[in-house]
């Protein structure tokens, strides 16, 4: 398959995926607890981030283990500025952003960012076989 085929398949497949895992979050924020909001949230956080990547450029950088291991340094570099309070330091008030950027540092957040990404360089594999 060619390429620019690939592509397209992968910008439309991000697309859907970034729309669903967004409606997922949405309703996790507003009506879940326990267990749901705590970890599934946090597990399907970096897919979501990945999938609109993807969306914007959807063979670059190439497929392979490079944009999943981005985004996972992403979270993980967030979760650490959580760790010294970064929405504190930066004077965030409002509640819909505290909860975006975070106010509090869990190791467990880590490990769901991590079970995240496992799929996505699975997906990545798979993409990279495609193109050839």
């Amino acid at each position: 398959m060619k390429q620019s085929k690939v592509c397209k398949r992968v910008r439309i497949g991000a697309a859907v995926a970034a729309v669903l895992l967004l409606g997922i979050e949405i309703l996790i924020g507003q009506f879940a607890d326990g267990w749901v909001r705590a970890y599934l949230g946090d597990v399907l956080v970096v897919p979501l981030v990945y999938a609109v990547i993807r969306v914007i450029t959807p063979c670059r950088p190439r497929f392979g283990v490079i944009l999943p291991s981005a985004v996972l340094i992403f979270a993980f570099a967030v979760e650490f500025l959580q760790l010294i309070g970064i929405a504190d330091i930066l004077g965030v008030t409002n509640p819909f952003l505290r909860t975006i950027i975070g106010t509090s540092f869990a190791v467990g957040d880590l490990l769901c960012y991590a079970a995240g990404a496992v799929p996505l360089y699975v997906i990545e594999g798979l993409l990279r076989r495609a193109e050839t």
